[in-house]
């Protein structure tokens, strides 16, 4: 769920890292950015070499780790860093075993102190999850996929070990996720399967390909393949004893909201499915959605928001309009370049170096095969082609996929259809991880306890009961 977090946006960070002292800056350093009232913590890992110093940074608040820096010094105590990556840069004075500093980015300014970081990090309050013993029936298990010959290795809950129930194959969100959907600390699906089954609807969740237990290349899948391995949930579960065939239903949060309706509109096995924060518009779209969204929310200046979004159309046209990847990397260097070249918005402050190492990373990402299929894909064709009883729920804090405009794309395209089983819920306050919120930041999602509404629990619960009921 983190991928569709836009880049170039300003929720990015600070860091720090050396290169020659009388004092010892090696070890892990850790400070909170304060960007437009949203504190970021930050962790920085310096270590030395014969060759110098080198760091890299985490920043736990937006899961990200191991994040390179790719220009470190340390003289006369004071700290320099440069990361192309994100078009940034960090100056701190070592004082007192601690580094005072600014942190630049696009030509803003945030002060950044850093100080050692020795101490183990606190565990994270998350009074939701579910601990053993479980009153229900647990077993880890694997199935194939066979058209793209990897295999998903998952963990499916039941009432009880005797039976036949309805059950729920879980999808996640975007990026490499876990069978939990884990992040920052929250397992979603975990409180959701607990949720669920213990109140008499199996639940199917499963490693994302190349993830934890699962095999096959994460990097090199595309929505489309990650479909594959969705259905082959589905068909696992029609080999199993204790399964209601005539009730399997999927559920899908943010891609995996993509993800359910193109495997419902293409099996029949699939009885009925739940889109949690799921897309109605294409790729593009949702991405200038999220943009301008994020952006507003966090505080960041017009100017350098409309000048980002100027250029991110001109990219994203681009690769609609593409066929295919062969010339596109240079093609969309030259507009970066172009839009670099004619905005002293963008580049304030900026050195080439920098410049280069961004648009380097953006192109990398745009060319990526998740990306530009990403782009490039309209759902709203595939809603046409669902046939089955659809609950879609979002919270009007989300700012990852905005319900007002979603959720209307989503009607339309049942309406159109003559599907009439569709059900929109829009929950009040509630984020893109269906949080209780208070702004919808991305940057928040650690710092809630909560990590699943128990009203949103309660209307899917309701709804599958309902739905299934009229199976019977």
């Amino acid at each position: 769920m983190t991928r569709l977090i836009s880049f170039f946006t300003v929720l990015l960070i600070a860091l720090p890292s050396c290169n020659q002292s009388t004092q010892d800056i090696t070890g892990k350093w850790s400070g909170a950015l304060n960007v437009h009232g949203t504190q970021l913590r930050l962790v920085l890992n310096i270590e030395k070499s014969e060759a110098g110093y080198k760091s890299t940074m985490d920043s736990p608040d937006q899961g990200a780790y191991g994040i390179e820096c790719n220009e470190t010094s340390f003289a006369n105590n004071v700290l320099k860093i440069k990361i192309s990556s994100i078009g940034a840069s960090y100056e701190g004075t070592f004082r007192n075993d601690s580094v005072i500093g600014t942190f630049t980015q696009m030509g803003m300014k945030f002060p950044l102190d850093l100080g050692r970081d020795e101490s183990e990090k606190a565990e994270l309050n998350r009074p939701q999850e579910p601990k053993p013993p479980f009153p229900y029936y647990t077993e880890d298990v694997r199935f194939e996929n066979k058209k793209d010959g990897n295999t998903l290795a998952g963990t499916l809950t039941l009432p009880s070990e005797t039976g036949s129930y309805p059950v729920v194959v879980l999808i996640s969100g975007s990026g490499p996720q876990n069978r939990d959907e884990e992040l920052l600390g929250h397992k979603p699906f975990l409180v959701l399967a607990d949720y669920l089954t213990r109140n008499g609807i199996g639940v199917l969740r499963y490693d994302d390909r190349g993830t934890a237990e699962s095999t096959g290349d994460f990097n090199k899948a595309t929505t489309l393949d990650l479909a594959n391995d969705a259905e082959s949930a589905v068909s696992y579960l029609l080999g199993r004893k204790e399964v209601d065939k005539t009730k399997i239903g999927l559920m899908g949060h943010s891609e995996g909201g993509i993800i359910a309706p193109i495997v419902a509109a293409r099996n029949e096995n699939v009885s009925f499915i739940v889109l949690l924060a799921g897309t109605g518009v294409r790729g593009d779209q949702l991405l200038l959605m999220q943009q301008r969204a994020i952006s507003m929310a966090s505080g960041l200046p017009e100017t350098i928001f409309l000048e980002n979004e100027k250029m991110n159309i001109s990219l994203y046209e681009h690769i609609i309009n593409s066929s295919d990847t062969v010339n596109l990397r240079a093609e969309l260097t030259e507009i970066m370049e172009n839009s670099f070249s004619n905005s002293t918005v963008l580049t304030a402050q900026m050195t080439t170096e920098q410049k280069d190492g961004l648009i380097k990373v953006t192109v990398n990402q745009l060319v990526s095969p998740w990306m530009y299929y990403f782009i490039k894909y309209d759902p709203y064709p595939i809603l046409k082609k669902v046939k089955c009883p659809t609950l879609a729920l979002n919270g009007t804090n989300d700012l990852q996929v905005p319900a007002n405009e979603n959720l209307s794309a989503i009607r339309k395209a049942f309406a159109e259809s003559g599907n009439n089983n569709l059900t929109v819920i829009e929950l009040e306050g509630l984020n893109h991880l269906f949080q209780e919120s208070k702004t919808g930041l991305p940057t928040e999602y650690g710092e809630i306890e909560q990590t699943f509404s128990p009203k949103a629990l309660e209307e899917i619960l309701k709804w599958i009961k309902e739905t299934i009921s009229q199976r019977e």
